[in-house]
């Protein structure tokens, strides 16, 4: 049993200067952490609610002293000098403190930064590395649950959720590599539709993929201030943002781009792209290019891309809402081995993933935890899309902060990818560095990539 002794948290800023929670946390034990939680700008209808104060004369209304109040008070004051037995008793509380179906109440924001500070402090007072706690929470490693009765029967969330019933897991691997090079989208003023195009570098290992990325970042730089005259402008999470003309010259910039890097497309480098197709989806039809295109359209156009340019994962290719047409998607994009990756689509919620599961909807969950909220529910989401033999990317936010639990989260989930943003702002490198410094310390190689020819 852990008590907590001591609860806080403050509002900090994130990459795009807008407002955050930082919670800390410490146990009688001693052990003490922090934790801070990111923001997205592309957020899908059914996300966990963020709340911000919503006075306008403070940074916009984006500000969280009502989150960060809901922390230092209602929050703290029923879990200080609580004796919490595990992550899923202590996320259950707080489920059941908020009382709404989407965390509106005390925050999503607020709920997270705790959250996540029990675990780093937990795996403090365990003497692990954070990875190695977050795995044997998920149960990617031998877990015994406690035998404590949860908060309350009435919740959804229940610690045995997290017993492993299953044969000894694979050997543990470092997720791939999935790293923006051009953004448009709310990523970057709209100035094109997709809103970003991602190298997956296929190598054996996190330092010689980042080795190729930055080789590829550089030449298109000098790429774009040749072809458009401008400086590297970037988007939200780093990815460059040149005024292309359609998504099918932003396609061939980067292919170019791969070509005067001296890396041959498909080869050692495919490329991944996010659509966000909810953004530019008004009246039923898909704002695309003109004219406009119906469902069935925008399906054949994505496969066409991702045909041409060695595309192996799509995300968001459909409206979050399009659910009679995901079928096909999936189908025809599994008939070419590339995944249909659902974000917007999906939001992280069991329940979301469990019905795209059974129409067949997609194959692959791209997992944000402050979607959901708590990290049990992320725990479950991923669980449910690994049961169903999904592939998972863990992923970070257009807002991010220098904290780099994420890393250590996707090593510890067994994430076949990760996608955290770009090769040059520093919210996103304290990610890679992390990763850089669990491949040093385990030496595991980074997952292959089965059915479509990475990493084989």
């Amino acid at each position: 049993m852990t008590r907590i002794d001591q609860l806080s948290a403050i509002e900090i800023l994130d990459s795009r200067g807008r407002p955050t929670v930082k919670a800390s946390i410490k146990f009688k034990s001693g052990a003490r952490a922090s934790a801070s939680v990111p923001s997205g700008a592309s957020t899908g209808a059914a996300e966990a609610i963020e709340l911000r104060d919503g006075d306008s004369n403070r940074y916009g209304g984006l500000g969280c002293r009502k989150a960060v109040a809901n922390v230092n008070g209602e929050i703290a004051r029923r879990l200080i000098f609580c004796e919490i037995p595990d992550q899923s008793s202590l996320d259950h509380i707080l489920i059941e403190l908020d009382g709404t179906p989407n965390k509106s109440r005390l925050g999503a924001n607020a709920i997270l930064a705790v959250s996540i500070a029990f675990a780093r402090a937990k795996a403090i007072e365990d003497g692990a590395e954070l990875h190695e706690h977050f795995s044997t929470m998920i149960g990617e490693r031998a877990y015994i649950p406690s035998t404590a009765s949860p908060a309350s029967a009435t919740s959804s969330i229940h610690p045995s959720s997290f017993i492993l019933h299953s044969s000894p897991p694979p050997a543990p691997t470092l997720p791939r590599l999935t790293i923006n090079l051009f953004s448009g989208g709310r990523h970057a003023g709209g100035q094109v539709e997709f809103q970003d195009l991602l190298l997956v570098p296929l190598s054996a290992t996190i330092d010689e993929g980042l080795a190729v990325v930055d080789n590829v970042y550089r030449s298109a730089e000098k790429l774009i201030a040749r072809k458009y005259n401008m400086r590297s402008l970037k988007a939200d999470e780093g990815g460059l943002a040149p005024p292309f003309p359609s998504v099918q010259r932003m396609m061939e910039d980067a292919a170019e781009a791969l070509g005067e890097a001296g890396y041959v497309l498909g080869r050692e480098v495919a490329l991944a792209v996010d659509v966000a197709s909810s953004q530019f989806y008004r009246d039923g039809l898909y704002h695309w290019g003109s004219p406009a295109k119906t469902s069935a359209e925008m399906i054949d156009g994505i496969v066409e891309l991702a045909g041409r340019f060695h595309i192996v994962s799509v995300e968001d290719a459909l409206a979050e809402e399009d659910w009679a047409n995901w079928p096909a998607l999936r189908a025809k994009l599994k008939a070419i081995n590339v995944l249909t990756l659902g974000d917007d689509f999906l939001c992280t919620n069991p329940g979301r993933i469990q019905r795209a599961i059974d129409a067949q909807a997609a194959d692959a969950l791209l997992l944000k935890v402050n979607q959901i909220g708590t990290l049990t529910q992320a725990a479950q989401a991923c669980r449910l899309a690994k049961s169903a033999g999904w592939r998972v990317t863990v992923s970070a936010r257009s807002g991010e902060t220098e904290d780099d639990w994420l890393a250590d989260l996707a090593v510890g989930w067994s994430a076949d990818q990760i996608k955290v943003g770009s090769v040059r702002q520093s919210e996103r490198l304290a990610k890679y560095n992390r990763l850089l410094e669990i491949e040093k310390e385990t030496r595991w190689g980074v997952v292959g990539w089965p059915g479509i020819g990475i990493g084989q």
